[in-house]
């Protein structure tokens, strides 16, 4: 049932562009008793991408002196100081559009641990679909 809601959501946590939250406010209009599973459906969606996100930073960096690599050594510092800044922390951030994916991408480029980059990322994607929830239930 909400195959499409946890797709979406799992593909907007990644560097591909979707929107998740118009898939989560169809569903708690079309089905408000279920409105606690979409949320959790959504959650996890975009939880696991942005866990793919991670991964993909972690494993990535072994190739940043190749010339096919995406990202400048100057860019790659930049992105080093923020993160040493603002630590791990700036991962409750992970939901905001444009900065989230890029967050969660270097979290693992700099080797964020996975246990406290899961338990950040969800508490942010969670309250992010829970304000959503909060905002589209007075129209239904």
């Amino acid at each position: 049932m909400f195959s499409s809601l946890f797709i979406t959501a799992f593909l907007a946590a990644t560097i591909l562009p979707a929107q998740s939250e118009a898939v989560l406010a169809y569903h708690i209009a079309s089905s408000e008793d279920q409105i606690y599973a979409a949320i959790l459906v959504a959650t996890a969606g975009n939880v696991l991408g942005a866990i793919v996100n991670w991964w993909l930073g972690k494993y990535l960096n072994q190739f940043q002196s190749r010339r096919w690599f995406p990202i400048g050594p100057e860019k790659l510092d930049k992105a080093r100081i923020h993160y040493a800044r603002y630590g791990r922390y700036s991962l409750l951030l992970s939901w905001v559009p444009i900065i989230g994916d890029p967050i969660t991408m270097i979290a693992g480029f700099l080797r964020e641990p996975f246990w406290s980059f899961c338990l950040l990322v969800t508490i942010a994607k969670g309250a992010r679909y829970l304000v959503v929830a909060g905002l589209v239930l007075p129209f239904t």
